[in-house]
């Protein structure tokens, strides 16, 4: 059975824009066009689009649902698995927000007594969807997926006590950049110092260190603007100058 281009949209579901947008990357071409240059689909785009819309779901960018298509080498069982995975902790981080959200609810309303522990976890988790939310695809794509899952696992992990005193280490690298800054000198004392806070604080989330992964964070931090605004905040020019830092004593 053969559809046009309207008809295969509204039995799946998707627009024609979309399927213009398939078409146009190579992802799900026509069977063919007729006299009037209108897209015809056939029986074997029909599932292709299926496959396309399932791997979609699954979360599958769409570069990699083509590589599927296109590859018959392409190991989909692990694609499947690494989604799986994912999909699991997200489940898990929704779960937990929920039920936080819900005893603050009754804790508002008086039925329920918050330990401040459950509102520690609460924050570490909005945390983690906010880093995910800024910055996940930039830091995924630099150290790996294994990288952030597990510097996500010792966010999650960490006591109150420990989340505090990473917040002090941070807050005293801040202080030391500034008096650095005014110095202008990048080999002083107070650089020094403020690299080796900043090493500290980062050494609390990593799952590893390396002088190398130091260097690339702080080629990010310059390249981004959004790590940029996040120092310059503090001081005009500190993203900058803590990144000359690092080189400097790393």
């Amino acid at each position: 059975m053969e559809y046009t281009i309207q008809q295969l949209a509204k039995l799946s579901g998707v627009t024609t824009r979309t399927l213009r947008y398939y078409d146009q990357i190579g992802l799900l071409k026509p069977l063919k066009l007729n006299k009037a240059g209108y897209r015809i689909y056939g029986d074997l785009e029909v599932k292709q689009l299926q496959q396309i819309l399932f791997y979609r779901e699954l979360g599958l960018k769409l570069e990699e649902i083509k590589e599927i298509l296109a590859n018959l080498n392409f190991d989909v069982k692990k694609a499947l698995l690494d989604h799986q995975k994912k999909l699991f902790e997200e489940k898990s981080r929704i779960e937990r927000m929920l039920l936080n959200i819900e005893r603050t609810i009754k804790s508002v309303e008086g039925e329920y007594e918050m330990t401040d522990a459950e509102r520690f976890d609460g924050l570490k988790d909005e945390m983690i969807k906010e880093n995910e939310k800024q910055y996940g695809n930039e830091i995924r794509t630099k150290y790996g997926d294994d990288v952030v899952d597990a510097s996500n696992a010792n966010l999650r992990g960490m006591t109150e006590k420990q989340f505090k005193e990473n917040q002090l280490l941070e807050r005293t690298m801040i202080d030391l950049l500034k008096i650095a800054m005014q110095q202008g000198d990048i080999h002083g004392k107070e650089a020094q110092e403020a690299v080796e806070y900043h090493t500290k604080w980062l050494n609390a989330y990593w799952p590893s260190y390396s002088k190398e992964a130091h260097r690339g964070l702080a080629d990010m931090y310059v390249s981004d603007v959004r790590f940029t605004a996040y120092y310059d905040q503090h001081q005009q020019g500190m993203t900058q100058f803590l990144r000359d830092a690092i080189y400097a004593n790393v």
